[in-house]
């Protein structure tokens, strides 16, 4: 055959094809996904409103909105908010620097060496059991009433989620990517810093997100026990003078918080993983 005609036969071959378009589903009018997050917090409110309006909740029981935004504003000009935020924040900074590097300085001996998990797993487990409750005679006993106590139980609460997470994430590495650095040479060092940590980065970035909100469980336990300010001081103070306003403005504000510390960690997880493709939800 020539190659007048091969040529003539490939055109024609290539003008019966079809090329596929895949269908996209049909998608109708959708709300943005920031209004779809608060939907469900605008109905507790909504029923919030109508139930104290009307009397179906007591003050003494749960507030009016605007009672609470009353407390709110009457914190700010006496700045007393400020000053008890202040004092949270450092609470709540230091202690989470020092229960993550905790977390993980036990943690990567414990999931990288056998001996390493035998000196450490067992009394890190031991540890974990104990109620924080438990801990805050010997807490106080050893540091004294200050700060120190209160940082401590910080540290404490966020060690564990750290640890243990980051500990599952190092032994949860494939084991395929492990084989194939070594076949190209990796050294040891090489192996745990470009393999075995970045493979155990998304359950890591999990327990950092568990921590950061035991951590704020932590210090509203930790205020509330010989402490003369932060918003724990508030909550007790509010609670001797029987102020349930000024008791859910705190509670809110460590929300907030909490919610803010949360959103922080998921930014920061779309960043450093942005390698890694996921499933989105649709």
């Amino acid at each position: 055959m020539s190659d007048t005609t091969l040529s003539a036969a490939q055109d024609n071959d290539t003008a019966g094809l079809q090329r596929i378009v895949p269908i996209m589903p049909r998608r109708g009018f959708a709300f943005p996904r920031g209004l779809q997050k608060l939907a469900g917090l605008a109905f507790l409110i909504a029923l919030w409103i109508v139930a104290t309006s009307r009397g179906w909740i007591a003050f003494e029981l749960l507030p009016a909105p605007w009672d609470i935004w009353h407390a709110f504003v009457e914190l700010i000009v006496k700045g007393e908010l400020g000053s008890a935020m202040a004092l949270s924040l450092r609470r709540v900074a230091i202690g989470f620097a020092i229960g993550f590097s905790v977390g993980v300085l036990l943690a990567v001996p414990s999931g990288l060496l056998r001996a390493g998990e035998a000196l450490i797993d067992a009394p890190v487990q031991m540890i974990r059991t104990m109620p924080w409750a438990g801990l805050v005679p010997l807490l106080l006993i050893w540091f004294g009433i200050d700060e120190e106590p209160k940082i401590a139980l910080v540290a404490l609460a966020v060690v564990f989620p750290i640890y243990f997470n980051l500990f599952a994430g190092i032994r949860n590495v494939d084991q395929g990517l492990v084989e194939a650095a070594q076949t190209l040479g990796f050294s040891r060092a090489e192996l745990i810093f470009h393999v075995v940590l970045p493979g155990a980065l998304p359950t890591a970035l999990v327990g950092l997100r568990y921590a950061l909100g035991s951590a704020w469980l932590a210090l509203v336990f930790a205020e509330q026990v010989n402490s003369q300010g932060g918003l724990g001081y508030l909550v007790t103070f509010a609670r001797e003078v029987y102020r349930t306003d000024i008791i859910v403005v705190c509670l809110i504000i460590y929300a907030l918080l909490g919610l803010a510390a949360d959103f922080s960690v998921r930014v920061l997880e779309k960043g450093l993983l942005s390698w890694r493709p996921a499933f989105r939800a649709r």
